[in-house]
């Protein structure tokens, strides 16, 4: 497991959970710190450098135009492809979904599942933080609405997410 991802990760979802809830999806590029403040020294101030920086310590650099675009955010993947100075990159989304004894229940066309989904009293609201690195490793964290203070991980999280992700590195 590469703690730089899921260090990176752990700060972009506080970063992202100081606004709340409804959010649109969120999308950022992972670059080596160094690399980063040997090309932009002033942004040492900005990125609280300690001395005791990691050497393969990941700065996240947030796309600001991603959730503009008002598309679905996983198609809209489709059409990025990241420099080579970009080590990794990171999406947030924000997910209802309902336990799998509701499975049968939901429609088949995607829409209307989501409107089902949506309007279900027994739903689980989900913030989803899912990076992925050129050198293939990938971690997701999660926090639920309902249990705010509890956060769970792990490299296997979202694997259809982390494998789109991938495809933009490549």
């Amino acid at each position: 497991m590469n703690t730089s991802l899921v260090t990176a990760l752990l700060e972009i979802e506080r970063h992202v959970g100081h606004g709340g809830w409804d959010q649109p999806a969120r999308l950022f590029a992972l670059v080596p710190t160094s690399e980063l403040l040997a090309a932009e020294p002033s942004l040492a101030g900005q990125l609280a450098v300690r001395s005791d920086l990691p050497a393969d310590a990941l700065s996240s650099v947030e796309q600001d135009d991603f959730h503009a675009r008002g598309e679905d955010p996983l198609e809209a993947l489709e059409a990025i492809a990241w420099p080579p100075a970009v080590a990794g990159v990171a999406i947030v989304l924000e997910r209802a979904f309902l336990s799998s004894e509701h499975e049968a229940d939901i429609p088949s066309d995607p829409d209307a599942a989501a409107r089902f989904v949506a309007a279900h009293p027994e739903r689980h609201d989900m913030r989803v933080v899912v990076g992925v690195l050129r050198d293939g490793e990938r971690h997701g964290v999660a926090r639920f609405a309902s249990h705010p203070e509890d956060l769970v991980g792990a490299e296997d999280l979202v694997p259809g997410l982390a494998e789109r992700l991938a495809a933009t590195l490549d």
